[in-house]
């Protein structure tokens, strides 16, 4: 048996936007509900571990949704995304509780989660009940389910503690 290169076994994992309609019919022939969460991703961190492995629980399978580097761009600034489209899929498709990962380039997944209808969309408490996200998720029956928000972990204060370790290692040289 000749063995799959990382490639070809994270592949398996990503969902083309033209494929998405086609993949959710059959999960759901299957008989499977989906739970769907979206974001950047961008400094994989344990809060981040935290909430997927919480948002597959809440589901047979769990589609993760990534902004497309432009879309990170808007969101977060010039400086972003720090880890390329391709770098994030193959992270986030690295972790065992995640079953499929799509993109979506608008800045928020709403045209995405249109075509997905949701039995679950997880967000952060941080975004609440009334997220972006939940007029499309509770007009197709789904529900929204909020995971409390790790302190201390973000990929913010990530690129915060890098700047604060550079400056100090530059004064101290």
């Amino acid at each position: 048996m000749g063995q799959r290169s990382w490639q070809q076994v994270y592949l398996r994992k990503c969902i083309a936007h033209a494929n998405i309609k086609s993949r959710v019919d059959l999960f759901r022939e299957e008989g499977n509900t989906i739970a769907t969460i979206n974001g950047c991703f961008d400094l994989l961190h344990v809060g981040h571990l935290h909430m997927l492995y919480l948002a597959s629980k809440q589901a047979d399978i769990l589609i993760v949704m990534l902004n497309s580097d432009a879309s990170v761009k808007k969101y977060k600034g010039q400086s972003r995304p720090i880890h390329l489209l391709e770098e994030r899929m193959q992270m986030i498709a690295a972790l065992e509780f995640v079953d499929f990962v799509t993109v979506f380039e608008e800045s928020t997944p709403n045209a995405v989660l249109e075509i997905i209808r949701p039995d679950v969309h997880v967000n952060s408490v941080e975004y609440g009940e009334n997220c972006i996200e939940a007029p499309v998720v509770k007009k197709h029956g789904g529900k929204i389910a909020l995971i409390p928000f790790i302190e201390g972990f973000s990929s913010t204060s990530i690129v915060e503690k890098i700047k604060q370790s550079e400056a100090t290692s530059a004064t101290n040289s």
